[in-house]
């Protein structure tokens, strides 16, 4: 880290013009075609965004093929394998998630052996058929295309989670068919708004998607012919050390230690002190003082926080310490909600004497509320923190709307107005005006067709479903509504608040005691906008490597059409071969099977679905008083934007984003307070310290860094499970407890009783 920035450099985040890009070299372009590039570069014209202008290259060569046999043989195979590995993990205690980096990696061999080997003879040469299997050197734009399905691959298939919820924790009949076709429709259904609003979060250079410039920076080191600077590394050497490193250290925390998955070192202090474990446990406390020394405890639920500008990453720091270390603590001290009856931290639901709540007790044989058998069990009680969360996600849902209205509601006027004017278009939106985009009709047909085949699978599975027609319509509107705001919020600070609160809570209102019907309404309310998001950000990458629209179009068409099937498959596969998958209390000791996101994801349908927000949130519950969250939400915006017009020459008051702040913690659970710890550390060190004091290395290797972390893990874990955990073999000692911290799931009222756990 011997380079830092000079004294010119353009202050971050700015939104100033004059932004200089001392990467983007103007002799050598993204695919190592001078000759093309210089007759394309706008005379050194780059992105207003600094972060874009110091990663993302201002050229193209439009001769560079990308559709080839290639690209469909090493894409479908990482689509393949992706879904099969995420899918296969995520039941598992600590999910592993692989990311499209390690395909993006591990294609580049094989590119490269396939275009050496494979004939280049030219088929039915000279007719309008001709095709060749090889057209030449492995290129950029095929390996950028082989990328876009593999993160069909390493998208999570949210639907999978009715499957698992209806098939192992209620123990009812779901067909392979009606699973098919939810998975399915669920998972396209997105390209309908993805269709609809690209105009807003591909074209604009405001949208720039951050996630993206890590794969960016990678396809360059991988591409790129780059002189090696006097004392440093090539993006090349870097990413090779980094690798290297990284993937031999992850045996540790992998295998060897996992307490470095989570050092809660307070409870070590104070071995025996219940108040001590619920402060210090990382995984089942608060996580004061813990860290995380494990790359996948750092980035599995909130991404790579090299990848967070530094606003974003204080937003979330900023709401964490508010929820996690003012809010709950205070409320569970003060006894709100019974809540010392019960664990601080903890996802399960509970019975007013502090025992688990028998759940199969109160469903009748019709998949039903036995509402005589509710009030005979008496009301349901959550943990401090899960009522916490969900005021949070009130708040953070009025607060994204309301944001994006005060923020950026003239910018989005000003676009619908004139969307395709060529006023303000930066350098790369002009460079793409030279492919033919993909025609409005083809999205709006996708979306018409799986509106009516949802509607057609709901009414004729209803008994298996349980939802009616007009709730599709009705999830539909909401996806409709919300994509907008939030992926404006994703495309500028990374982070995507959560839409399914708000689809469980209007559903469970409306449609009371049938939690199928719920998730469902849920999973094509929230599901179908994220996966919109996600074919959105897509696009922006091939709008970043000049990749022609309609061939990103069938990439991420067959590559969510392959993935679709092959996660429902290992998931079928998984539930009909593992005996007990989920059950916590039959499982034998230390399985790794215990789906903590199956086991959120159950709850949520018990609370919102079979028992329905009047009996817990409304009038009928004890928890009614959270619902002023959506008022707190729907205020926080405003007084931002009021401080902003008050104190304009004040730059930091306008990057408070207060849906980001304010849904800091919607992934707790099943994230823990040590993913939070440990990624605000590392977002820290990276968006502050090294963006703003070595402004060199971080403009050369912050990016390629995340990348090989994000690779070694994915190698090494799997390299892990194949050969030892298949085996199941495992070490027995004191450093394989990954917390350490047994009293934290205790309650601290007097006369509780729970097994383990002291009595007050």
């Amino acid at each position: 880290m011997a380079e830092s920035g000079s004294a010119d450099r353009p202050h971050p985040m700015t939104g100033r013009e004059d932004v200089s890009a001392p990467l983007i070299r103007k002799d050598i372009g993204a695919h190592g075609s001078s000759a093309a590039t210089a007759a394309v570069l706008a005379g050194g014209e780059s992105s207003p965004v600094e972060q874009v202008a110091l990663t993302v290259p201002t050229g193209d060569d439009p001769s560079l093929p990308s559709v080839t046999f290639r690209t469909f043989v090493l894409g479908t195979l990482a689509c393949c394998l992706l879904s099969f590995l995420n899918q296969f993990f995520w039941y598992r205690r600590e999910p592993l998630s692989v990311t499209s980096v390690s395909a993006q990696i591990a294609v580049v061999p094989l590119g490269h052996l396939m275009a050496g080997v494979i004939t280049k003879r030219v088929f039915f040469e000279g007719s309008k058929w001709q095709f060749t299997l090889n057209p030449g050197p492995f290129n950029v734009k095929e390996h950028v295309l082989i990328t876009i399905f593999a993160n069909s691959g390493a998208a999570s298939v949210y639907a999978i989670h009715i499957i698992s919820v209806v098939k192992i924790f209620y123990r009812k009949e779901m067909s392979f068919l009606v699973a098919l076709v939810v998975v399915l429709t669920t998972q396209v259904l997105g390209f309908g708004w993805a269709g609809l609003f690209r105009r807003y979060l591909v074209e604009p250079a405001a949208m720039w998607w951050p996630q993206n410039l890590v794969q960016v920076s990678l396809f360059r080191a991988l591409h790129e012919k780059e002189k090696r600077p006097k004392g440093g590394l090539t993006r090349n050497h870097f990413f090779i050390i980094a690798f290297i490193c990284s993937f031999s250290y992850y045996v540790f925390p992998g295998y060897l230690f996992p307490m470095l998955t989570s050092l809660s070192w307070i409870c070590w202090i104070f071995p025996a002190s219940v108040v001590a474990h619920q402060l210090g446990s990382g995984l089942h406390g608060l996580g004061i003082g813990a860290i995380g020394l494990d790359w996948s405890s750092i980035s599995s639920y909130l991404g790579s926080p090299l990848a967070s500008p530094w606003f974003a990453t204080a937003n979330i720091a900023v709401g964490f310490a508010l929820v996690v270390y003012v809010i709950t603590p205070i409320a569970y001290w003060l006894n709100i909600y019974r809540s010392r009856t019960f664990p601080i931290f903890s996802d399960s639901l509970f019975a007013s004497s502090g025992q688990e709540y028998n759940i199969a007790t109160i469903i009748d044989e019709h998949f039903h509320l036995d509402v005589e058998a509710y009030e005979r069990e008496g009301p349901l009680y959550m943990c401090t923190f899960f009522a916490v969360y969900y005021g949070i996600s009130f708040a953070c849902l009025t607060a994204t709307v309301v944001h994006v209205f005060l923020f950026h509601g003239k910018e989005i006027w000003l676009l619908s107005k004139s969307a395709f004017s060529e006023k303000k278009m930066d350098i790369h939106t002009k460079l793409m005006r030279r492919y033919k985009q993909v025609p409005e009709w083809w999205f709006t047909c996708i979306l018409l067709v799986n509106i009516a085949a949802t509607i057609f699978t709901c009414q004729y599975f209803k008994d298996q479903l349980q939802l009616p027609w007009w709730g599709v319509l009705l999830a539909c509107a909401l996806a409709l509504f919300f994509t907008l705001p939030i992926g404006v919020i994703t495309a500028t600070t990374n982070q995507t608040p959560a839409l399914n609160v708000i689809t469980e809570f209007i559903i469970g209102y409306i449609y009371p005691g049938y939690p199928v019907a719920n998730i469902l309404f849920k999973v094509y309310g929230y599901i179908s906008m994220k996966q919109g998001i996600t074919f959105l950000q897509d696009f922006k990458l091939g709008h970043y490597m000049k990749i022609p629209p309609r061939a990103m179009f069938m990439a991420q068409v067959v590559g969510t059409i392959v993935a679709a099937l092959v996660h429902l498959g290992t998931a079928w596969w998984l539930m009909d071969t593992i005996r007990d998958i989920c059950n916590r209390e039959l499982l034998p000791a230390g399985s790794p099977w215990t789906c903590p996101g199956d086991h959120v994801f159950f709850d949520a349908s018990v609370i919102w679905g079979l028992i329905g927000p009047r009996r817990i949130f409304g009038d009928l519950g004890q928890y009614s008083a959270i619902n002023w969250f959506f008022l707190v939400g729907a205020i926080a915006p405003f007084l931002v934007w009021l401080a902003n017009k008050a104190f304009p020459d004040k730059e930091w008051i306008r990057l408070i984003t207060m849906p980001v702040l304010l849904g800091a913690t919607v992934s707790m659970p099943p994230a823990t307070a040590v993913n939070y710890t440990s990624w605000i550390i590392v977002g820290f060190l990276s968006g502050f310290i090294a963006y703003r004091y070595y402004r060199g290395w971080w403009s050369r290797h912050n990016y390629v860094l995340s990348g090989a972390l994000d690779a070694w893990l994915a190698f090494m874990a799997v390299l892990l499970y194949m050969c030892l955990g298949m085996k199941h073999v495992s070490l027995s000692w004191w450093g394989e407890d990954p917390d350490g911290c047994p009293l934290a799931t205790c309650p601290t009222a007097k006369g509780v009783v729970v097994e383990g756990c002291p009595v007050f």
